[in-house]
């Protein structure tokens, strides 16, 4: 009696489930191109400044505001990366990123950075204004090609790098509003100044990393911390009155003053600390208060707006 065959289910080939692995790793590297984490806190600090703005919620004008600013910020976060690659190998916590790590090529990375940050603007033109376009081109320019290079020849790099840092803040202001105003560059000097003191108490945790690397931050000149704790508490300092700006301009209520002036005063006290010593634990609870400090400010600032 003949044996009938078994019929068998067809193997998958090895190349297909290769090529989806292949597929998942481009997709998950081009994601980290975007630096998603400072993608989205770029898109809060826009929403802050849009919701602020508005005279009444515009839900339509608020999604097209956050779909072009998202772009801008994630091609211009992948810039970075194309700009940094010889410096990101240098460094022990950036050297497994895409480029240095050569998972990702210089051009297509170059192309996919400039085609997201072209259409985030042009995007803004088209369905929020000129003006919020311009600052979006502005971000772009002068982080990538203003901030990024000076990191390599001065100290004055953090000052000028929180200006782009600012900007989306007042983007989502006159996406809201359609032109420039006070109240538009109170958020933006808030933005520019708290930038100075979270940044400075990171690169005094991260100072070996940058010195390695060739980046003339401050905290890699200066041994003893005297300039980079000096100008944390002078940055700090600034910041309470700046906070308080939305309420003198009429744009938020008591709340609002009363709740800057405590989280002021806390910041301070953690700067003030590290002042006094700059060492890894008080730099650390100082980044720590300044990654607090700024989304409860905002949010009490939308809550109590007038």
């Amino acid at each position: 009696m003949e044996a009938k065959s078994i019929p068998t289910v067809p193997a998958m080939p090895v190349g297909g489930a290769t090529a989806r692995r292949v597929g998942r790793r481009a997709l998950k590297d081009y994601l980290e191109l975007t630096k998603p984490r400072i993608t989205a806190l770029v898109l809060a600090s826009a929403a802050a400044g849009f919701l602020l703005g508005a005279a009444s919620f515009d839900l339509l004008l608020f999604a097209h505001t956050m779909i072009g600013v998202g772009l801008v910020a994630a091609g211009t976060s992948a810039m970075n990366h194309v700009l940094e690659r010889d410096v990101d190998a240098l460094m022990g916590r950036t050297r497994s990123r895409p480029l240095p790590a050569g998972r990702v090529g210089t051009l297509p990375a170059a192309f996919f950075s400039g085609g997201l940050a072209a259409a985030g603007i042009a995007w803004l033109a088209v369905a929020a204004n000129p003006i919020t376009a311009v600052l979006a081109a502005a971000t772009f320019v002068s982080y990538d090609f203003v901030y990024t290079p000076l990191k390599r020849v001065h100290s004055l790099s953090t000052v000028v790098g929180a200006v782009p840092g600012a900007l989306p803040i007042l983007g989502g202001w006159t996406a809201a509003t359609g032109e420039l105003g006070a109240g538009g560059w109170a958020l933006f000097g808030i933005l520019f100044v708290w930038q100075l003191p979270h940044f400075l108490a990171l690169a005094w945790l991260l100072r070996d990393d940058y010195g390695a690397a060739g980046l003339r931050m401050l905290s890699v000149g200066d041994p003893g911390g005297r300039q980079t704790r000096r100008q944390t508490v002078l940055y700090t300092l600034t910041l309470i009155p700046v906070s308080l700006m939305p309420s003198v301009l009429g744009l938020t209520g008591p709340v609002y003053f009363a709740a800057a002036l405590v989280l002021g005063g806390g910041f301070l006290w953690a700067a003030l600390r590290f002042g006094r010593e700059a060492s890894a634990a008080r730099a650390r609870r100082l980044f720590r208060a300044s990654i607090l400090y700024l989304p409860l400010l905002m949010a009490i600032l939308v809550m109590d707006k007038v």
